[in-house]
């Protein structure tokens, strides 16, 4: 299959996606408990006529793909509702903390590729002690939980040696790095060792294939072998689940942003979902879902174009 019609299929996997995901999460508002009027009221009492007020104002009264299409069409024209609880556009709130986010999910995507590539390359080509070494300690790695790792960097590099600030965002870009530093860490520990030991599985497979033999007994010196042969034939499964790892981020913020304090799109999730702010946890649940989508997307060309033999393999099972 063409890579061209490889992208306007994935294309049009993401819009489809993204359509569907939007009517699932608002669907959750039409089956959310309680009265949304009331909620829209501020959790007060009003008279019957406020209600009645509040339900004409946002179609509370209309059929579901009536208030679907309205919102929907809110979204695609820059209007993303209004939130309940901090009586403020949801884009403002937005505004000031998706930076915030973004940079934490560079920063962490950042140590998951270079520290989780190099362990695996490490693990894979430097012999058997060193493999067991990377081995044993990323597999503590996976089984530890972001708000565990939290709580042992906080203690270890903020409580007791003061490197690292526990707290809060940072001003200027050098300041907020600084400061996202552990959370970075926290959240991307479980992901580095995963992406070590599927390192380390596809360089030692592509080590014992054939066409690597066959370039040993050519007398190809081993660094041109590992470059040409190893990393190039390796590299398609690498970046597919560092691609997978990096899209999963996006939802594992909210854990290390509530831990740390960063004031970012993951705390604001959590903070209104607990005080039931429906309008924005919809348009963050979308964000995440979108984010997500449109990284397997990219992954998933860029993995195509590195190896087309992907894309003929899709178009043999469409």
């Amino acid at each position: 299959m063409p890579i061209a019609l490889f992208v306007g299929r994935r294309l049009a996997a993401l819009v489809a996606t993204l359509l569907i995901s939007s009517v699932a999460i608002y669907g959750a508002l039409a089956i959310a408990p309680g009265d949304p009027a009331a909620s829209l009221a501020g959790g007060s009492l009003p008279n019957p006529q406020a209600l009645a007020q509040i339900r004409a104002e946002y179609h509370l009264d209309d059929p579901f793909w009536t208030q679907y299409w309205q919102w929907l069409s809110g979204l695609l024209h820059g209007d993303l509702g209004r939130s309940i609880v901090f009586r403020s556009d949801v884009a403002d709130l937005l505004s000031g903390r998706i930076a915030n986010t973004l940079l934490l999910v560079a920063y962490a995507a950042t140590l998951i590729v270079v520290a989780g590539v190099g362990l695996g390359l490490l693990a894979a080509l430097r012999g058997r002690r060193v493999n067991q070494l990377v081995t044993v300690a990323t597999t503590v790695a996976m089984g530890a939980p972001t708000f565990v790792m939290a709580i042992v960097l906080i203690w270890i590099f903020s409580t007791k040696l003061s490197w690292f600030p526990v707290y809060g965002s940072g001003d200027g870009l050098a300041d907020k790095l600084w400061h996202l530093t552990l959370p970075a860490v926290a959240l991307s520990c479980t992901w580095v060792a995963y992406v070590s030991q599927v390192t380390r599985a596809s360089v030692a497979g592509e080590l014992r294939s054939e066409h690597v033999e066959t370039a040993r007994g050519r007398g190809l010196p081993n660094a041109a072998i590992v470059r040409h042969h190893v990393l190039r034939n390796a590299a398609g499964p690498i970046l597919a689940v560092s691609g997978l790892t990096v899209a999963g981020l996006f939802a594992g913020t909210a854990v290390a942003e509530q831990a740390f304090g960063v004031n970012g799109i993951g705390s604001l999730l959590i903070e209104s979902a607990a005080k039931q702010d429906l309008a924005v946890v919809q348009i963050l649940a979308l964000l995440m879902v979108g984010a997500f989508v449109v990284v397997n997307t990219v992954v998933d060309v860029a993995t195509a174009l590195l190896d087309p033999r992907l894309a003929e393999r899709q178009g043999a099972t469409a």
